[in-house]
């Protein structure tokens, strides 16, 4: 994604006003990967941790060698301006922007090609280089404008939590890792032991405009004001 530009369409489209809590079993109803089903991966990204220092970012960026100027994710700041002074209001907060890895995903129905598809083995929608011809279908597609194409290997380009680059040799997603204050969290939602479900299960999570049908896979805990 463009910073410059792109995260203004998404936010214009999927703002804040556009985030809506939803009963957390609506999100793991196929596999059972504790039972050698395929899992369902997650990421929470948590608003009341997230202090905005793009670390997630410069990870993802060295990680999945993209090039300069673009970004697979990138935080929004929400927040008032302090009138006539530099900097923001105390009550700031950031907003993960990113691909939602939706369950029905617009972008792998429209491609012509099945490049932008659906790893068998983790369900994670991702790309098969070989098979993408550039045509951005899936870029128009996607409602969360978080698609762009790599202006160095020509092709459409997405976070897909990291599968080829670390979670295929049994590692966290750059991001995840790479996050000194736990504002991340990713796992299978369908195995009732880790800890990514135990988190759902007691916190309230929201997804971003869930009444277009896609599941999104990316969650969101907001900030709520706690009253004296």
């Amino acid at each position: 994604m463009s910073e410059r530009i792109d995260r203004r369409k998404f936010l214009a489209g999927a703002g804040a006003s556009s985030l809506l809590v939803l009963p957390l079993a609506g999100c793991g109803t196929g596999g059972k990967s504790g039972d050698g089903k395929q899992p369902h991966y997650v990421m929470v990204f948590d608003q009341n941790k997230c202090v905005g220092c793009r670390d997630c970012r410069e990870a993802c960026n060295e990680t999945n060698k993209l090039p300069k100027g673009r970004s697979r994710l990138i935080l929004e700041l929400q927040g008032d301006k302090v009138e006539g002074e530099r900097g923001y209001a105390a009550n700031r907060k950031y907003v993960r922007v990113s691909c939602q890895q939706c369950k029905n995903a617009p972008c792998v129905t429209v491609c012509p090609t099945g490049a932008a598809h659906r790893d068998p083995k983790t369900g994670i929608v991702t790309m098969d280089a070989s098979k993408c011809v550039g045509c951005k279908y899936c870029i128009v597609a996607c409602p969360y404008n978080a698609r762009f194409i790599n202006e160095e290997t020509k092709v459409a380009d997405n976070c897909d939590f990291c599968l080829h680059s670390r979670l295929e040799k049994n590692q966290q997603p750059a991001c995840v890792e790479s996050c000194k204050y736990d504002a991340l969290v990713f796992g299978d939602i369908n195995d009732p032991k880790s800890y990514v479900s135990r988190l759902l299960a007691v916190k309230d999570s929201v997804r971003i405009r869930p009444e277009l049908g896609t599941e999104p896979s990316l969650r969101y805990i907001p900030i709520v004001k706690k009253g004296v």
